[in-house]
Formats: structure tokens, C-alpha cells, sequence
């Protein structure tokens, strides 16, 4: 039997949330896959605008380097976002409806300040990690020009600026964790339950203090799969970010009563 942790604020009333096992992530694909099998033509629409947008971020940042590198960390940022229709598609196939793609999409309406202002908040936190990566970039001389691979073999493979790698790395894998924190389940509280953007972001905060654990399991997968998808020019995300998408509906479900 899950624990559960009711919320300790008096006068500002959080979900419940649960304590959940390391194989809760396993569960939450499986679950993931299912939806896709039940809503295969909806689900695969938003797996195609994913892998199309994606190359086209990228090919438009080739000659920009610290851009391709912001456009493939920053994906990782607004997606919980982007992801609010498959939310949409897993809240109605529980509840035993079938819809269409347009009908997921209304979803963006279902308090759509608060899911606005979501997505200021992590349109500014990728805007703020563009603009370091273009200044440390410039700093090495990324910014002159030449492609993508030309700055892989000159700043990555060369062995010459492994300390500023390495920074850049951890600094991004901190801002990484700090996001997945406060929007594991922010976007789903948002349209499940009509919340404002502060108690959603709290909620998502708690459910990851509880949770620590599985939930960096679950990113990391979350981060293996997104990767094998871009290994495939992205359009392996045509399959990939769907089931992601069902499964972090399911992940609310189970951490939130």
C-alpha cells in the first residue's frame, strides 16, 4: 500500500501525493503505449508535429552552433508543455471517450491563463540558457560561423576546452533538474484539475521531493528515449514522444490522489 503525504499548508490546500516504487516508471510507458494503441491517429499527429518541428529548428540553426545545442536542450524544457494535447487524449480514454485530434486541442483552452503562464515561465528559463550558452560560446569563438560539425571537432573533440564542457554540462544538467522538478506534473494538475500556476508548481515540487528517486529514473528515461528519437533526425520521436506524452499523464495519476 502506497503512502500517501497530505499537504502540511494551512489555508493554501496541495494535492495529496503518493509515494510511489522505482518500477512505477516501467508502468508508466507500458501504460503510455496502451493509449497510443487506443488512440493511434491522434497520438502519432502530435508525434509527427514533434519530429517536424524539431528538423526544422535544427536545420535552421546548422550554421549557429550555440543554437543547435540551446534548441536541443531547450526541447527538453517546453515539452511537458507542448504535450498538454496527448495529456488531453489519456484524461479522455480513462474516462472512456474517443476523440480526435482537433478535439485534444481544446485542451489549450481548459485554463489557459494558467497554462500561459506556465509556459512563460519555462519560455524564460530557456531564453535565459540560450543567452549564457551564446556568450560562452562567443567567448571561445563558436559564434564566427562554420557548421555544427565544425564546432564539434574544434570545441568538443579536440580535448582542448574540457573544463568549459564539463561546466556547461553541469550547469545544464542542474537547470535540467530544476525544471523536471517543478513541471514533472505541473501541466497535468493545470488542466485536471482547473489549478493555478503557484499550486501546480508547488504540487510538482512535492510530488518530486517525495519522489526523488524514481522520478531521475524516470527522467533519465524520459532523456534516453528523446535522444534516441533526435539519433533518428527526430522522426523516431514520431512514435517516442507520444508514448512519453501518455506516460507522464499516467505518472500525475499515480503521484497525485
Amino acid at each position: 500500500m502506497r503512502e500517501t503525504l497530505n499537504s502540511p499548508h494551512s489555508g493554501f490546500a496541495l494535492p495529496a501525493v503518493r509515494r510511489i516504487s522505482w518500477s512505477s516508471p516501467l508502468a508508466w510507458l507500458s501504460a503510455g503505449w496502451r493509449d497510443l494503441k487506443a488512440n493511434p491517429l491522434p497520438s502519432l499527429a502530435y508525434g509527427l508535429l514533434f519530429a517536424l518541428g524539431g528538423d526544422l529548428i535544427i536545420l535552421a540553426t546548422l550554421d549557429r552552433p550555440h543554437l543547435v545545442t540551446v534548441a536541443v536542450s531547450g526541447f527538453f524544457l517546453i515539452a511537458p508543455l507542448l504535450a498538454a494535447g496527448l495529456y488531453e487524449l489519456s484524461r479522455r480514454t480513462a474516462a472512456g471517450e474517443k476523440i480526435l485530434f482537433i478535439d485534444s486541442l481544446a485542451c489549450f483552452r481548459l485554463n489557459g491563463e494558467s497554462l500561459a503562464l506556465f509556459g512563460l515561465l519555462l519560455a524564460l528559463i530557456a531564453i535565459m540558457w540560450e543567452r549564457f550558452s551564446a556568450i560562452a560560446f562567443a567567448i571561445l569563438g563558436s559564434n564566427s560561423g562554420g557548421s555544427a560539425g565544425v564546432f564539434l571537432s574544434r570545441i568538443v573533440l579536440s580535448g582542448e576546452h574540457t573544463a568549459f564542457i564539463a561546466t556547461w554540462f553541469a550547469l545544464g544538467a542542474v537547470l535540467a533538474a530544476a525544471v523536471f522538478a517543478l513541471s514533472v506534473i505541473t501541466a497535468q494538475i493545470i488542466l485536471d484539475r482547473d489549478a493555478d500556476i503557484a499550486t501546480a508548481v508547488m504540487a510538482s515540487l512535492r510530488a518530486f521531493s517525495a519522489n526523488s528517486g524514481p522520478l531521475l529514473l524516470w527522467a533519465a528515461l524520459i532523456v534516453a528515449l528523446t535522444l534516441l528519437g533526435f539519433a533518428t533526425l527526430l522522426f523516431g520521436l514520431v512514435v517516442i514522444m507520444p508514448i512519453l506524452g501518455h506516460a507522464s499523464w499516467h505518472a500525475y495519476r499515480e503521484l497525485v490522489e
